[in-house]
């Protein structure tokens, strides 16, 4: 064999064995993971609803798997700058997310200069539980029903005020797709916050408010709430006896807020799917089930696969809702 020959066989060789190496370092570095404590950046303050179910998945990450998973608050610019600072973190497996419907897939429309495209820059590795977003009224309002609302809309159109917790929340935006469905002028009234907005339905300033269920579950509970339907495609756990809106005839009407883990785009794909089969793991606990419906949220594990389809679908899907709202922040 001459000597050419031998030095083309040598790094053909050579070019096989490094693709072989890396995988066997990955796979590794998987079996091995985690060798070290795990951040966990919450991109909201401490004692809302994010951070209340991302301390829980933290809690009982370290109680059943043994982890150490750390949560680290980054909040502000509604749920960005969090997300913003995992993108940024090293794809290692030792920074996540937990990000929601509001900062992943809507604010990418809302924001005109937002440094992250969640689809490219991220990677999906467990959903951990939906919302359903709640139609109410006080107590004592003339409206009993949903179909009253739409009925009393239609003889008075713009009359009629619903509040929300801020313009081009996925709150607002599910009010907005709602008076598309029904063909209806209802006139909207944004507030900073869930807090203000439910002080003036219950002082009767505005007559409808559209909440996150956790946000509206105490008062609901109290009898100073009377919830008319919920958005989302099942019924809540939590409220079983609300209607939801599609069961009131608008068909397909779909619209609820998630959370899940996500990781930087370029996290090993081993690591990421040891991460998802323990959270899994988690959400099939009764304790854990419990824990999160006690919060207004329904528990929902999916394979890594469905939750990247998930954020890519509904990536589109609100591109279309923002810009049909004309809602805009700069």
């Amino acid at each position: 064999m001459n000597t050419t020959r031998r030095l083309l066989l040598s790094a053909a060789g050579l070019a096989l064995a490094f693709p072989l190496t890396a995988a066997h370092a990955q796979q590794g570095a998987a079996a091995a993971y985690p060798a070290k404590p795990i951040r966990l950046v919450v991109p909201f303050p401490p004692g809302g609803g994010t951070d209340i179910l991302s301390r829980l998945v933290a809690t009982k990450l370290t109680e059943v798997s043994k982890w150490t998973v750390v949560p680290d608050n980054r909040a502000g610019a509604g749920g960005t700058i969090g997300i913003a600072e995992a993108v940024r973190a090293a794809p290692t497996g030792y920074d996540m997310v937990m990000g929601q419907k509001d900062n992943m897939v809507v604010a990418p429309w809302l924001y005109k200069n937002l440094s992250y495209d969640p689809t490219k820059d991220l990677t999906a590795v467990a959903h951990v539980a939906y919302t359903p977003v709640v139609i109410v009224t006080r107590t004592d309002s003339r409206f009993k029903t949903l179909k009253d609302v739409v009925e009393a809309a239609r003889a008075e159109p713009d009359a009629i005020t619903y509040g929300s917790p801020g313009n081009g929340t996925t709150i607002h935006l599910a009010g907005e797709i709602f008076k598309s469905a029904a063909g209806i002028k209802i006139r909207h009234v944004p507030y900073k916050g869930s807090n203000a907005a439910m002080m003036d339905v219950l002082a009767g300033n505005v007559d409808l408010m559209v909440s996150s269920l956790p946000s509206a579950m105490g008062q609901i509970k109290a009898g100073k709430l009377r919830p008319l339907a919920v958005t989302s495609a099942k019924r809540s756990t939590t409220l079983p006896e609300i209607p939801t809106v599609a069961e009131l005839g608008y068909k397909d009407f779909d619209v609820s807020t998630w959370y899940g883990l996500f990781m930087p785009a370029a996290t090993p794909r081993e690591i990421v799917q040891k991460v998802n089969a323990e959270v899994n793991k988690l959400l099939a606990m009764p304790e854990m089930k419990d824990a999160i419906h006690a919060q207004g949220a329904e528990p929902q594990a999916m394979t890594t696969d469905q939750f990247g389809t998930l954020l890519k679908t509904d990536y589109q899907k609100w591109k279309a809702i923002v810009q049909a709202s004309g809602a805009t922040i700069e």
